[in-house]
Order: C-alpha cells, then sequence, then structure tokens
C-alpha cells in the first residue's frame, strides 16, 4: 500500500485538472492566447521576476499573494506552448546578480512603506529582442493576460504598425503653464485610450487642418471632428483611397468638448461633429441635431434613468463580428445615428444598434434634462444604427480634384490668351477609386472614449485603482487590432469586461413606468386645466371700480376649482407614489431571492441526502 500510495502521488503529481465555472471563464486562457502560443516557432524566454524579502506588511503580502496568481498564470501559457516557452524565476534581493538582471531588463523596484524596494514584473525574450512589464500593478490584473500574451507577440514580431489619431478634443492631454500653476492648476493627462493603443502600436498625431496624411500610417483614427475643413476631408479621402483604413467616432453632441470631469447628468455639450462631405459619397447620413434615446437600454444615473445615455448589451452588439463576438457592454452617452443606404459597391455591417424601443430626440435637450426626453417619448420601432462598418471599393468625395483647385479663376493679365493659363493649370492627380476592397468604421459617438465615461479610479494605499466601467476601451482597441494588428489580441483584452445588468428588474421598472406615464399625464393635463380656468377666474372683473371684488356665484365657482385643484395634486401624488413603491418592492423582492436561494438550495439537497440514506439504512 506505500508503494502504491507513493507511485499514484508521483503519476498525479504532474497533472493538472482545473474546473472553471465562472461565466466569463476568468480562469482559462482564452482562445486568442492559445492561438499566439501554437503559433511560436522558435523558443521565448519569460524571466519572471519577484522580490522575497522576508518583510511582512500589509502591502508585501498583497503583492506575494498577486504573485502567486501570476505564477498560476505563467503555468497555464507554459502548458499550451510547451516547449517553446521556458519561463525562469528571479528573486532580485538587493546588489544581487538577479537585481542586475531585473535592471538591464527594465525592471521597475517600487518602494513600500516598512520594507525595501518590492520587484514584480516580468520580461519576455525571444533572440536579441526583449519586451518589459516593468510592474505588474494588481489594478491591471482585468488586463494580465492581455499584458503578457501582448508582449509576447511582440517580442516575436517588434515592428509595430503606425497609427494616426485626428482629434479636435485634447486626448494627447494639455500641458502646465506657468498661470495655471499659480492657479493652482494642472494640465490635463493624456485619456487613457492613448496609453493603451501606445502599447501595441507607434502613434503620431494629425492635426486637423492637415493636408495629406502620412504614408507610413496604416490606421487613422478620427475622433470628434468638429468644424473640419474640405481641405482635410479630402486628405482623409485619399488616404481611404490608397488603401488607408479609418476609424471615425462622430458625434452628436459631445460632452468631452467642455471638459467636464463627471458628464452623467446636468452638462451642456460642445455640440456635434461629422464628415460630411465623405458620408454623402458613401449615401449615409448623420444628424448632428439629434441623439437616439432607448427605454430598453437606457443607463441609471444618480437621480435616475437616462434614456439618452445608452448601456449596450445583448442584442445591440453584433456578436458575429470579431470586433465586436465577446464585448457585452458598451455605453453611448448621446449618441448620433446613421441612416441612409449605402453607395453602390458598399457594403455595411451593422456593429452596434438601439433597440426597437427608441426615438431620435433633440441633442441640446437630452443633454439639459431626461425628462423632456420621456414626457413625449415615443418608440419609433427602428433599430437605429450607431455604429457601422463600410466594406469595398470606394470612390472619392471629390471629384473634381482638390477643393483648393475649385476657386475662382483669376483675370487673364492684358497681352495674355485665357487658354494660356488653361494650359498652366496643374493636371489633377488626385485618386478616383480604390483598387482593391477597403474598409471603413463609423461610431455615432466620441464621448464613449472621454475616461469619465470608460474607467472607474479608486484610491488605495497602493495608489489608484483604475477599473473598467465598461468595454468601451477594449471595442476601440479592437477595431484597431482589427484594420492593422494581430486580431488574436481582440479576444485576449475583452473576454473579462463582462455587465449582467438586472435586465428583468430593468424591464418591469419600464413597463411600470409607463403603465404610471399616462394616468400622471392625465392628471397634470387636469391639473395645468384647473389651475388655467382658476386664474381666468380671479382675473375677472365686473366693472373699473369692482374689478376686485366677486359675485357670489364666483366665489362658489373658486372655491370648487380650489377643491378640485387640491384633489387631482393629491392624486398625482399618489400615483407617482405607489408606483415608486412598486419598483422599491421590486428590488426587495430580488435582494431577499438573491439572499436566500443558495442558502435554501444547500439546506433542501442536505435534507434529501440525509432522507435518503436514512431511508436505506432502514431497509437493512
Amino acid at each position: 500500500m506505500l508503494a502504491s500510495l507513493i507511485a499514484v502521488n508521483v503519476i498525479t503529481s504532474g497533472l493538472r485538472a482545473r474546473v472553471d465555472l465562472t461565466r466569463e471563464k476568468a480562469y482559462t486562457l482564452s482562445e486568442g492566447t492559445k492561438a499566439i502560443l501554437r503559433k511560436l516557432e522558435t523558443p521565448v524566454k519569460i524571466r519572471f521576476y519577484c522580490s522575497q524579502s522576508e518583510a511582512a506588511t500589509p502591502e508585501t503580502v498583497f503583492l506575494k499573494s498577486y504573485a502567486r496568481k501570476v505564477e498560476d498564470l505563467l503555468a497555464e501559457y507554459r502548458q499550451i506552448a510547451g516547449k517553446n516557452l521556458v519561463i525562469e524565476k528571479y528573486d532580485p534581493q538587493p546588489d544581487s546578480d538577479a537585481e542586475d538582471s531585473a535592471r538591464l531588463d527594465g525592471l521597475e523596484p517600487q518602494p513600500l512603506p516598512g520594507a525595501e524596494k518590492f520587484y514584480l514584473g516580468l520580461a519576455v525574450k525571444q533572440m536579441d529582442e526583449v519586451q518589459s512589464l516593468p510592474f505588474l500593478a494588481p489594478n491591471r490584473e482585468q488586463l494580465l493576460e492581455y499584458d503578457i500574451t501582448r508582449a509576447i507577440a511582440r517580442a516575436v514580431k517588434p515592428e509595430k504598425p503606425v497609427v494616426g489619431i485626428m482629434s479636435a478634443l485634447p486626448i494627447f492631454g494639455t500641458p502646465s503653464n506657468p498661470m495655471m500653476m499659480q492657479m493652482g492648476q494642472q494640465g490635463a493627462e493624456p485619456w487613457a485610450l492613448v496609453g493603451e493603443l501606445t502599447g501595441d502600436f507607434d502613434i503620431k498625431r494629425v492635426e486637423m487642418n492637415a493636408d495629406k496624411i502620412d504614408e507610413a500610417i496604416k490606421v487613422l483614427l478620427v475622433i470628434y471632428p468638429k468644424d473640419i475643413s474640405d481641405t482635410a476631408q479630402y486628405a482623409i479621402d485619399q488616404f481611404i483611397l490608397r488603401g488607408g483604413k479609418l476609424v471615425a467616432f462622430l458625434d452628436a453632441q459631445c460632452l468631452a468638448d467642455k471638459g467636464q470631469q463627471n458628464s452623467m447628468m446636468g452638462n451642456l455639450g460642445g455640440g456635434g461633429a461629422s464628415l460630411d462631405k465623405l458620408l454623402k459619397a458613401w449615401g449615409l447620413q448623420f444628424d448632428t441635431s439629434k441623439v437616439v434615446a432607448d427605454l430598453e437600454y437606457q443607463l441609471q444615473g444618480r437621480d435616475g434613468y437616462l434614456p439618452a445615455y445608452l448601456g449596450l448589451s445583448g442584442d445591440a452588439i453584433n456578436n458575429d463580428d470579431v470586433a465586436t463576438s465577446q464585448i457585452d457592454s458598451v455605453w453611448l452617452p448621446l449618441s448620433g445615428a446613421f441612416t441612409g443606404t449605402p453607395a453602390p459597391g458598399l457594403k455595411e455591417t451593422v456593429l452596434l444598434q438601439s433597440s426597437k424601443e427608441s426615438q431620435l430626440v433633440e441633442g441640446f435637450m437630452a443633454s439639459m434634462s431626461s425628462e423632456g426626453v420621456t414626457k413625449d417619448f415615443k418608440a419609433s420601432g427602428i433599430n437605429y444604427k450607431l455604429a457601422i462598418r463600410l466594406a469595398g471599393k470606394f470612390k472619392t468625395a471629390f471629384p473634381e480634384g482638390k477643393p483648393e483647385e475649385k476657386k475662382d479663376e483669376a483675370k487673364p493679365e492684358d497681352g495674355k490668351k485665357s487658354d494660356d493659363k488653361a494650359a498652366a493649370k496643374k493636371p489633377d492627380a488626385s485618386l478616383k477609386e480604390t483598387q482593391g476592397e477597403n474598409s471603413v468604421v463609423l461610431v455615432g459617438d466620441a464621448d464613449m472614449l472621454f475616461d469619465p465615461f470608460t474607467l472607474r479610479r479608486v484610491d488605495s494605499p497602493l495608489g489608484a485603482f483604475v477599473t473598467a466601467m465598461n468595454a468601451n476601451l477594449a471595442f476601440a482597441q479592437n477595431l484597431v487590432d482589427q484594420l492593422a494588428g494581430d486580431a488574436n489580441l481582440i479576444g485576449v483584452r475583452s473576454r473579462n469586461i463582462t455587465s449582467r445588468p438586472f435586465t428583468r428588474i430593468r424591464d418591469l421598472e419600464a413597463r411600470a413606468e409607463a403603465s404610471g406615464e399616462a394616468k400622471i399625464k392625465l392628471l397634470q393635463d387636469s391639473l395645468a386645466e384647473t389651475q388655467s380656468k382658476l386664474n381666468d377666474l380671479q382675473q375677472q372683473k365686473k366693472d373699473k371700480d369692482q374689478r376686485f371684488i366677486l359675485s357670489p356665484e364666483q366665489r362658489t365657482e373658486l372655491e370648487n376649482f380650489r377643491k378640485q385643484e387640491a384633489q387631482v395634486s393629491k392624486e398625482l401624488k399618489q400615483v407617482q407614489k405607489d408606483l415608486r413603491k412598486e419598483v422599491v418592492s421590486l428590488e426587495t423582492k430580488v435582494k431577499w431571492i438573491n439572499i436566500l436561494a443558495m442558502p435554501l438550495a444547500v439546506t433542501l439537497t442536505g435534507i434529501v441526502i440525509a432522507f435518503v440514506k436514512r431511508k436505506k439504512t432502514s431497509a437493512k
């Protein structure tokens, strides 16, 4: 028995068996990571550095616990990649060879209170190429697999595609100036989108008045092209026709244009932005004065639901496209919609759309208050297109050439003929059509990339923890990856960002509100009519000397109107109170079900098992 026990332990020690019961498979490597690991043709080495100091401060204990999670994940990598992945572990103690190696690999130690500098990072090396993750911050645990897989992909293929960004918003941040510093103000940091894209691509800034797009740029991001000139649109047009890929985030009411730090309600936007010339050539329209309000996908703010702030999930997201197949939560605050039919030769794919319980409303009014949206809301029965992809052969939006060439011709000088001037006119060298298939992605909102709508920051002793509130950044990165990078990274990035809203509660609340709104509106109209009649009666006068004296009949009628006004007001308050009571009762009921369901299930299971065992025992 002793020999058998030892043999079993030796044989099974090399086996690994795990069951991941999470819905999003958070503890299982994604198919994208597996695909990248299986494509490795030459060995890749990962050097994992973690300080094993004896200090037992809360910070070191927390980081060591997180380091064990990293080791478990690396073991999963090695199991998939086999001999093509080598993992080495180092403890970079002060003045040791391991510390020198860590510094050469670009790792950065973190100073902790009550302890020496703490190393927690890794370096991925293939041949002479090294990709480092200087510090594996716990606040990026959600993206840990993505960061490691991206480092492996970059070590195997170090060349970064060039991505251009054109925007009227300060997404690259704003530097501090002496005047601002004297007032105690600091410059703005770059948007999180820029930092995330910088890890995968060579980012190049493109000015809003550019007359030509650099030929090195493979993908161009246009974010809120406010007041864009025809010359710049021509430059984008020619960029597309020569094979460049475009991702454009337009907007109907841009909250980020005013730089609000918390724009969930009560802040006016800076207006809309579109690519009117290009959209017209592609057969599309984008109304910058209208936004989409949707009762099915409305977000909940501090003071209630916001119908023009959309939280898309489920059927609103295209599950058949690689860029959106693994995304389940996208926020679009005050988004516009695309209408029209694509021009011949272009195929349209809808990536994001509203439900049929939606309507186009005035963007300015929606940015001021949600009450004005819900009061006269009437569902259109249309799935509005919020993000689309156009694919096919594109034709130029400027058939007559560069806009500058359309200026009025100057009068010919004396002694020169007009045909001399015509001969001197330069021939039109602009492209008229793409030679092959190309792709353009259009999104109806730019605020979705604004940090207050994408990230949640929580302060902690280890610094600010930043977590994603939704998959907005992942959606943007997926689009760029799909057009310029390794498409396998799309599934790695998106898989852990999940959203499970209480859709049934939301639907029940919407129905309850809809059933109560009709009675509320009727009572409000009755109250308004009563108040109007009351005012008219009070203003009546018999003659010039008795204009403030009412007859007994008028006084009686006035008292009746006042009683009616009080009764209607009371009924209105009661209806609103009952409506709120129904919603609160529903929420309480669901909370109790969630709290008691599992204990009751375990208890009943135990009773059944005990009853069965007792029955079997009594039978013997």
